[in-house]
C-alpha cells in the first residue's frame, strides 16, 4: 500500500511547538511506517520523519514570514497531486483546497476533516461529498449535509508523556491564548479556587492576551510560560493537580487533554464538542457547565483516579489503535475507489 500524506505547511512537521494538524500527521505516519505501509510524506523540508520525505517548501510560513503561504501552499499541493500515479491513495490532512484538485487525478482521496474553521468553507466539502472520502475526528465534529467514511479519534504516543502517580498543587491552562480557548475563564477559575495557575500555549490573539490575561500575570499565583515543547509539555502537564480546559467552542478534538489524561492528571473541561468522546465525568475527568460548576469541580479533582486516566488513552488514544483504524479505511478506501472503476 502506497500512501501519499499531505501536511499542512504552516509549521513543521512534527511541529516544534504548536501545530495541531502537523502534530496529527506527524504521529500517524510515524505509526504507519512502523507498521510496514509505505508512506511519503509530503510536508516542509526541514520536517523530521522515518518516511519518504518530498518537500518543495523550505520551512513553514508561520515560522518564516518572508514565505507567501498561498504561493507555497499552491505549489505544495500540486506536487501532491501531480505525482498521483505514483501511489494508491492520497491522505489529505490540509483542509478544503486539495479537494478541488481531486476530480483530476484516478486515484482515491481520502480527507481528515479537522474542523470548520467557517461554514463558508461546507461549499467545498459538499462539492466532492460522494467523489472522495472523509473521516471525522470526532463525532460531535460531523456536518449533517456530509457523509463519512468513519470517525478515528486522535491517538498520540505514549513514550512522550510519562505517568506520574502523584500530581502537584497547581492548576495548569495548556492551549492557544484565545477566546476559544478560554484562557479568561481559566484565571477565574484559579483565582475563585484559591489555586495557582499556570498558563502554557502560544498568543494567538495578542488584543485578547493584552486585555484579559496579562494583566493578571504575576509570576507567583498566575503564571505564563511561553509556547511548550514536548519536553516542558510532559512535564507542566504531569506535576499539574488538574488540566483546565474551559472552551468556548465545539472543539472537534482535544490534544491537551489527551495528553494531560497519558500522565495521569485529570481534566475540568466545558462540555462542549468532543469532550464528553475523551472524557467520562467523575472517571478520568469533570464536564462542566460554567465556570461556577468549574471552581467546584476543583475539589472533586482528588477523588480521580490517575491510574486511571492513564489507562484510559492506553486503551482508547495511543498512536498504534489511531494507525490500526486508518489502515482498515485505507483498505476499504482503496477497495471501493477500484469497484467503482471497473
Amino acid at each position: 500500500m502506497r500512501v501519499a500524506m499531505l501536511s499542512p505547511v504552516a509549521w513543521r512537521t512534527p511541529p516544534r511547538h504548536y501545530g495541531p494538524w502537523e502534530r496529527f500527521v506527524s504521529l500517524l505516519t510515524e505509526a504507519l511506517v512502523e507498521k510496514g505501509v509505505d508512506v511519503t510524506l509530503f510536508a516542509t523540508a526541514d520536517s523530521k520523519t522515518r518516511a519518504r520525505l518530498h518537500a518543495v517548501c523550505e520551512r513553514g510560513y508561520e515560522e518564516d514570514k518572508s514565505i507567501d503561504p498561498k504561493v507555497w501552499e499552491c505549489l505544495h499541493i500540486s506536487e501532491v497531486f501531480e505525482r498521483a500515479g505514483d501511489f494508491d491513495l492520497i491522505h489529505n490532512s490540509f483542509d478544503f483546497l486539495p479537494l478541488t484538485y481531486s476530480g483530476l487525478v484516478s486515484i482515491p482521496v481520502l480527507t481528515t476533516i479537522h474542523g470548520f474553521s467557517s461554514p463558508k468553507i461546507l461549499p467545498v466539502y459538499r462539492k466532492y461529498n460522494g467523489k472522495v472520502f472523509y473521516v471525522s475526528i470526532s463525532d460531535a465534529d460531523r456536518s449533517h449535509e456530509l457523509d463519512y467514511i468513519a470517525t478515528i479519534h486522535h491517538g498520540i504516543d505514549l513514550e512522550n508523556f510519562t505517568f506520574r502517580p502523584e500530581g502537584g498543587d497547581y492548576l495548569l491552562f495548556f492551549g492557544r491564548i484565545h477566546n476559544d480557548k478560554g484562557a479568561r475563564e481559566a484565571i477565574e477559575i484559579a483565582k475563585r479556587a484559591g489555586r495557582k495557575l499556570v498558563i502554557a500555549g502560544v498568543i494567538q490573539d495578542q488584543e485578547y492576551f493584552e486585555q484579559w490575561i496579562k494583566p493578571h500575570i504575576d509570576g507567583e499565583r498566575i503564571s505564563y510560560v511561553g509556547s511548550a515543547g514536548p519536553e516542558l509539555r510532559d512535564e507542566l502537564l504531569g506535576d499539574a493537580y488538574a488540566l483546565l480546559h474551559p472552551i468556548n467552542f465545539d472543539e472537534p478534538f482535544g490534544f491537551s487533554v489527551v495528553e494531560s489524561m497519558a500522565c495521569g492528571t485529570p481534566v475540568i473541561a466545558m462540555n462542549r464538542g468532543s469532550m464528553p468522546e475523551l472524557i467520562e465525568n467523575g472517571v478520568n475527568g469533570l464536564l462542566v457547565s460554567s465556570v461556577e460548576e468549574a471552581v467546584d469541580a476543583v475539589e472533586k479533582v482528588e477523588k480521580i483516579d490517575r491510574a486511571h486516566c492513564r489507562k484510559v488513552v492506553e486503551e482508547r488514544f495511543t498512536a498504534e489503535n489511531m494507525a490500526d483504524q486508518y489502515i482498515k479505511v485505507y483498505e476499504r478506501v482503496i477497495k471501493e475507489a477500484g469497484a467503482s472503476h471497473e
